[in-house]
């Protein structure tokens, strides 16, 4: 469960940013997503996301992800660093 917003990542170019948030209990994931390649690897790079999430048991949360070319292992690394923040982890 996500109990504080966080954040991991940064701009640069071939990173992501992530921002999570608490959401309601049975809101689901909310994703707000914007990527320099979109047209390309919208899709993949959604599922990386959606995977993550699940496969670290997170299934209420507000996402705003911001990709600059990432590739899917710094996806994951990202998505389970704000996560783990959010989660009062560092």
């Amino acid at each position: 469960m996500i109990k504080q917003k966080a954040t991991a990542g940064t701009l640069e170019s071939s990173d992501i940013f992530v921002e999570i948030a608490p959401a309601e209990a049975g809101a689901g994931i909310s994703l707000d997503l914007t990527s320099v390649v979109y047209q390309q690897f919208g899709p993949e790079i959604e599922a990386v996301i959606y995977d993550t999430l699940k496969e670290l048991g997170v299934a209420d949360a507000a996402l705003t992800v911001k990709d600059r070319g990432a590739v899917d292992c710094t996806i994951r690394a990202r998505i389970e660093t704000a996560v783990c923040r959010g989660k009062g982890e560092e």
